[in-house]
Order: C-alpha cells, then sequence, then structure tokens
C-alpha cells in the first residue's frame, strides 16, 4: 500500500506550520480511504493555551485533521491535472463525537473512508484512536474549488 510523508502531504495541500496537523498517511486505497497520523506534541502549538494545566488537543482541531488527511487522499488520488490549482474546503460536520481527551504525548491515528462522491463534493467517515482507545468518530463533507 502506498504511503505519504510530511513533505508529500505539503505538496498536496496549502496547510503549513503550524496547521499542517498530519503527519503521515498510510494505507491509502485511493479515493477510499486511508490511515492518517497525527503525532501530538507536548510543544503543539495549541498546548500552551488549552487548559494548560491539563492540555488536550481541541476539538475543533480533531475535525481540522479528519478533513486534511480526507483532502490528501481526494487530492492524491485525482489526476494532477484535475487537481492542479483547487483547494478542497470543509462544507459541513454532520456528526461528530468526543469520546475521549487527546492529550500531548502521542499518536493519534485517523481511519478514513470516502463515502461517496458527487461532482465536486465528497463525504467522508472517519474513527481517530489513541491505541486502541477510540477518541472521536465523524461524518464530514467537503468540495473542491478553484484556487482565488
Amino acid at each position: 500500500m502506498k504511503s505519504l510523508n510530511k513533505s508529500d502531504i505539503a505538496e498536496l495541500l496549502p496547510h503549513r506550520e503550524p496547521m499542517l496537523l498530519i503527519d503521515e498517511l498510510r494505507d491509502i486505497v485511493d479515493l477510499k480511504s486511508a490511515t492518517a497520523i497525527v503525532n501530538v506534541k507536548k510543544n503543539s502549538f495549541f498546548v500552551q493555551g488549552h487548559f494548560p494545566e491539563n492540555p488536550v488537543m481541541p476539538g475543533v482541531l480533531i475535525v481540522e485533521s479528519f478533513g486534511q488527511a480526507a483532502a490528501a487522499l481526494t487530492a492524491h488520488g485525482l489526476d494532477k491535472s484535475t487537481y492542479e490549482n483547487k483547494l478542497v474546503f470543509l462544507m459541513g460536520v454532520e456528526k461528530a463525537r468526543f469520546r475521549n481527551p487527546v492529550i500531548p504525548n502521542c499518536k493519534l491515528i485517523l481511519k478514513i473512508e470516502a463515502i461517496r462522491s458527487h461532482g465536486r463534493v465528497w463525504k467522508y467517515k472517519g474513527e481517530a484512536f489513541v491505541n486502541e482507545t477510540k477518541m472521536a468518530d465523524a461524518i464530514w463533507s467537503a468540495t473542491i474549488v478553484d484556487k482565488k
């Protein structure tokens, strides 16, 4: 199976540090599914201000990580000429559940799946784990738009 490192992902996405959250995309099945890795570190940008005494990764950044993983999966699977000069924007989050806090010094594993596409609109689902413990899950949609 295919895998992408952080620099490969940066070639597909417009995100840059500190907002490029995905460190690796592996087990890629083009336009269908992948597993993303987010290394949540004690020096991650959000730790200083998000409950400094008991730092946790904000739920909104878990959803952002899902979105980045899905965008990288989609961009990687499309023909480069189709994706060139395009961006993937989050359209909506239908359902998101945060089951356990994600604390620094862990590897957040995101299992994502494209569940349908209609033209430029895609729908995805994902589950986030630390070790074998489910931390979050979500269903969201995104669209591919021209860069402006």
